[in-house]
């Protein structure tokens, strides 16, 4: 299956969203994770995800006389290339943010459901602004952004790291009136 194809799913992406940071998870773990998906759903996804080269089995172990594989992202696994985006049609890109905006909608609502959720404490934001930049500022913003995040990226688990959902979503807002 398409890279493309295999990322544009919301469940899909929930997945690969719970692996990211190294972290292995069970299908069982997973479906914990998102009680509102269906454990067929879960499962069949994780099959989806493993032959499309995304996931691997990290660890198999024997309970209750069945196998339990453990899941992890694949250090080598198929993007959505810049080449690949160029040829996505508007409605593939609708489809895109859709997924990305479902996926969003879901892990904030799992967030809020946790008993101390605090928003404020955890730094919770949401905030939208427009910028008035010209083709060098706005090229200056994104890459002074990737050089700040692509590091942090790197990051895994660790006892004073807590996971946080970056989900920059950037496009031109409404075009101004041309001078006649």
């Amino acid at each position: 299956m398409d890279p493309t194809e295999l990322l544009l799913h919301p469940v899909r992406l929930r997945i690969i969203h719970a692996l990211s940071g190294g972290r292995l998870r069970t299908a069982g773990e997973l479906c914990e994770r998102m009680p509102d998906i269906p454990r067929t759903s879960v499962y069949r996804h994780l099959g989806l995800l493993a032959d499309g080269g995304m996931l691997e089995i990290a660890d198999e172990r024997r309970v209750r006389g069945a196998v339990e594989r453990s899941y992890r992202l694949r250090p080598d696994r198929p993007t959505i290339t810049p080449e690949a985006a160029t040829t996505m049609t508007p409605d593939d890109h609708r489809q895109a943010f859709a997924a990305a905006m479902a996926v969003l909608i879901s892990e904030f609502n799992a967030y809020l459901d946790r008993p101390h959720a605090d928003p404020v404490a955890d730094s919770v934001g949401y905030r939208q602004a427009t910028l008035w930049l010209t083709p060098e500022e706005l090229d200056t913003m994104l890459t002074g952004f990737r050089d700040l995040v692509t590091p942090l990226a790197a990051n895994t688990p660790g006892a004073d790291r807590k996971p946080y959902l970056i989900s920059p979503i950037l496009f031109p807002g409404e075009e101004p009136p041309t001078a006649t």
